[in-house]
């Protein structure tokens, strides 16, 4: 793309006052760096991504809610994770950190388990027990 072809469309970015950096060709054919503001078609797929994110959050807060799932599964979706990068995080099996998710046995897990869930989401034993408030 051409210096002159960078994107300038309305975006996120703009309102909040930031520019994107990218590469572009200059007149001498050479690659350059240049601000971009936005570039609608990216928009519109970041929008859509953070609008599915924020209805898996809101879904597994009603699952806890309904007891369902455990809060483990919720701070997971708040967080941006899935069960890999948590069952790395906690230093567990995947299999292990999905068990949790059943609230009886959530129920069950020992203090020490409990913090190394709460300590991986920046909160309180506490607050990994109740998500009732969290998140509004």
């Amino acid at each position: 793309m051409k210096k002159d072809e960078v994107p300038q469309d309305k975006s996120n970015l703009e309102s909040a006052n930031f520019k994107e950096l990218c590469y572009a060709v200059d007149e001498n054919g050479e690659y350059t760096t240049v601000n971009s503001s936005g570039w609608d078609p990216k928009t519109i797929a970041l929008n859509q991504a953070i609008e599915d994110i924020n209805q898996r959050v809101e879904d597994a807060k009603k699952r806890v809610l309904n007891h369902q799932t455990s809060p483990i599964e919720y701070y997971m979706e708040f967080h941006k994770m899935d069960l890999p990068i948590l069952a790395s995080y906690v230093s567990m099996w995947k299999c292990r950190v999905k068990r949790h998710f059943k609230p009886k046995v959530f129920e069950k897990l020992s203090k020490n388990i409990l913090q190394k869930y709460a300590d991986t989401f920046d909160i309180s034993i506490e607050q990994l027990k109740n998500i009732e408030g969290h998140g509004n």
